[in-house]
């Protein structure tokens, strides 16, 4: 289940993010200080174009899935996603966890936001969310290389447009 993030989610959401292993496959890989990631809280305020979930497992928040550049006139949007890896992993509910993530935020995408297309950018070496989006319907629609932490890297620009039963 996909749920508005809140207030009381705030500190959870840094610490997830800074997990090593999700810092591995993101775009930027710095550690986030508390008050970076408050001054990204507050960005969030009255912003239509940035929306933050969370998504719960069995009752227990257990990751976030972040909706950004929302056109609500094009009905598309960017999307990422993380996991709780520390918390799952402990309760050997990372595999499950991380198939039902994508699932649910596609049906939300295409549900409750009423977009038709939904892009994301994943690491070419990051070969099983490759795959992962590939088997739940996401194409790669581009290839361009950014230095991250100093090292060239592959990104792929992925799509999923909305289908029917969506």
């Amino acid at each position: 289940m996909l749920r508005a993030a809140t207030d009381a989610d705030k500190e959870n959401v840094r610490v997830w993010r800074n997990h090593p292993t999700v810092r591995a496959v993101s775009l930027t890989r710095d550690e986030i200080s508390p008050e970076q990631h408050e001054a990204y809280w507050q960005s969030l305020r009255d912003n239509p174009t940035r929306k933050v979930f969370i998504f719960e497992r069995a009752g227990v928040a257990a990751g976030v899935v972040t909706f950004f550049d929302i056109d609500q006139s094009s009905r598309s949007a960017m999307w990422g996603y993380y996991l709780d890896n520390a918390g799952l992993e402990a309760r050997g509910e990372l595999l499950p966890a991380w198939i039902k993530i994508q699932r649910e935020a596609v049906r939300f995408a295409f549900g409750e936001l009423g977009l038709d297309t939904l892009d994301g950018e994943v690491l070419d070496a990051n070969e099983a969310v490759r795959r992962m989006n590939t088997r739940n319907g996401f194409e790669e629609i581009g290839t361009e290389e950014r230095v991250i932490d100093g090292t060239p890297t592959v990104v792929h620009t992925i799509r999923r447009v909305r289908q029917p039963g969506d």
